[in-house]
């Protein structure tokens, strides 16, 4: 058995806090925090999801307004113990900070996770509710059905701090919220059989 690296231990008993990931050199990039863990992106990424998230930060970028800014693998702090990565995020924070390296949840208007076999569970569920409880207003989830993008949409319900799905999107995605987007989702990854 090979013996675990020493920065890879908790610094306490109960685990790790988000400023915590600032100061771990050693810790391989998209590294998250879910409940207090650390949780590592080992295995290597498939070329049809680095695709579509580019494709989409792309696209994003070119329907945000004025005021809102779209940014790829940046992580927010939900609380203490919860900083995860989404794939993609849009944001309405104050100002640009070269040196950011989190959002908190109030300058969060979108997250999207493409979900890929390592993170499915994550990303159905945990993060799911996670960024609801955090009050987070949309979130999207893109699955890969037979190659083609599907977008899973949803938004906050204020009162129980839970998502209320808005739609599967097949094709084509079109929304006024939280801003005015509208994607060729059969377009956003080039290569795929016809």
């Amino acid at each position: 058995m090979t013996a675990v690296p020493e920065w890879m231990r908790p610094p306490r008993p109960e685990g790790w806090y988000a400023d915590d990931l600032d100061h771990l050199p050693e810790a391989p990039r998209h590294t998250e925090l879910i409940d207090g863990a650390l949780v590592f992106m080992m295995s290597p990424q498939r070329a049809w999801h680095s695709r579509a998230v580019s494709a989409l930060l792309i696209t994003l970028l070119e329907q945000a307004p004025t005021g809102v800014e779209v940014e790829r693998e940046m992580t927010i702090r939900l609380d203490d113990r919860n900083r995860p990565e989404p794939d993609l995020l849009a944001t309405r924070a104050p100002f640009y900070d070269p040196n950011r390296t989190y959002y908190t949840p109030d300058q969060v208007l979108l997250v999207v996770e493409v979900v890929s076999p390592e993170s499915a569970h994550r990303d159905r569920t945990v993060k799911l509710r996670k960024y609801a409880e955090a009050g987070i207003p949309h979130y999207w989830r893109v699955e890969d059905e037979d190659t083609s993008p599907v977008v899973h949409t949803y938004e906050l319900d204020g009162p129980t701090r839970a998502y209320a799905p808005t739609g599967i999107h097949r094709h084509e995605l079109r929304t006024s919220t939280p801003f005015a987007i509208e994607i060729d989702l059969d377009g956003l990854v080039p290569g795929r059989p016809s």
